[in-house]
């Protein structure tokens, strides 16, 4: 094999070791990096108490949290407890809401039924039954004065005296019969009173609609005072259920200011982790490209990109005719072929 082969494959083998070593020493400086910047972030929460209440965290023995929990101060618990009883005591009240506002649920039915049959008819339905009763109850009065009108006028002979009939109307109507003073006087007396029945009935159906129409309203109302009364039940239990609520908030601060104070470290541990793994991978790199290089395989590849040593170690080693030793080469080209073989060194070796 040619000596520059032989030379430039033992280079290479010397590069290749050493190109592996400084990246085995990169990889555990950067692996030592990340190890120091995970540490740094690492979450710490910080155990705290306060007037309410203290915080307690479980951590492994590798670093992690495992479990946390608070506990509220004596005094805060007692008031619990106290709270506890009286809300209880709340809750067995509005449960019987429901049936002590049943009455009013009852009402309000009661109601819209009744408001429903008053507007089933209509204003001049209402009307005409107003008139009719009126008069039903008017016709045993009248059917008197009726009789003792008739005996008055028998008694004085005028029973059949009739004055003051009419003509047929320009309009065509048949005219006033004839009867007497008195009891003309009896019917018109009867006709006014219709009259006013009449109007009186007009504004009894309107009054009808209005009323069957306030049953509704009054009903809603009853209906909603049940409503508001079965949730108003609920008032008591609800606000002694939020002041223990707020008792147990007081004594849950310290365990919230811990994990916040953990977080806040976590965050700036992260920033110091982040520049100790910039720094350490700088230096990694750094360091593998300052260890990356071999003397030896500089020196073998020197050697060998080298006409005259290799002219050199091929009359040495080939069997060359004269020079010192038998070796085929004279005493100033043997010292020449050392200081060749020197020089190259030195150069890849970073000597020069």
């Amino acid at each position: 094999m040619p000596f520059r082969a032989v030379l430039g494959f033992l280079g290479a083998q010397e590069q290749a070791s050493a190109t592996e070593a400084a990246a085995n020493t990169s990889a555990a400086a950067q692996r030592e990096s990340a190890r120091l910047a995970a540490e740094a972030a690492r979450f710490r929460p910080v155990g705290i108490t306060t007037r309410y209440g203290s915080s307690n965290f479980q951590m492994s023995p590798e670093g992690y949290l495992t479990g946390a929990g608070y506990n509220v101060s004596p005094e805060l618990k007692a008031y619990q407890d106290r709270l506890s009883g009286l809300t209880g005591g709340a809750l067995t009240q509005a449960e019987m809401a429901q049936q002590q506002f049943a009455p009013l649920s009852q009402a309000a039915t009661g109601l819209f039924s009744l408001g429903q049959q008053y507007l089933q008819q209509t204003p001049q339905q209402v009307a005409a039954q107003y008139i009719q009763q009126q008069q039903d109850l008017l016709a045993p009065s009248r059917e008197r004065q009726m009789a003792q009108l008739q005996n008055q006028l028998f008694q004085q002979g005028r029973g059949g005296l009739s004055v003051g009939a009419t003509g047929m109307r320009p309009s065509g109507a048949v005219g006033l019969g004839a009867t007497t003073p008195e009891l003309e006087a009896y019917y018109n007396a009867i006709a006014q009173q219709d009259a006013g029945l009449a109007a009186q009935a007009q504004q009894e159906g309107q009054r009808n609609v209005a009323f069957g129409a306030g049953l509704f309203g009054t009903g809603a109302g009853m209906l909603g005072q049940y409503q508001a009364g079965q949730v108003g039940a609920l008032s008591p239990f609800s606000a002694y259920l939020g002041a223990g609520s707020t008792i147990e908030s007081l004594g849950q601060q310290p365990l919230d200011i811990g994990a916040q104070l953990g977080g806040r470290a976590a965050t700036a541990g992260g920033n110091v982790g982040q520049a100790l793994l910039t720094g350490g991978l700088s230096a990694a790199q750094t360091q593998q490209r300052g260890s990356g290089f071999s003397p030896m395989a500089g020196l073998y590849s020197g050697l060998a990109n080298s006409p005259r040593l290799q002219t050199g170690f091929e009359r040495l080693f080939g069997g060359g005719i004269g020079g010192a030793g038998g070796s085929g080469l004279s005493q100033y080209e043997m010292d020449a072929l050392s200081r060749d073989a020197f020089n190259q060194s030195a150069y890849a070796g970073g000597i020069y």
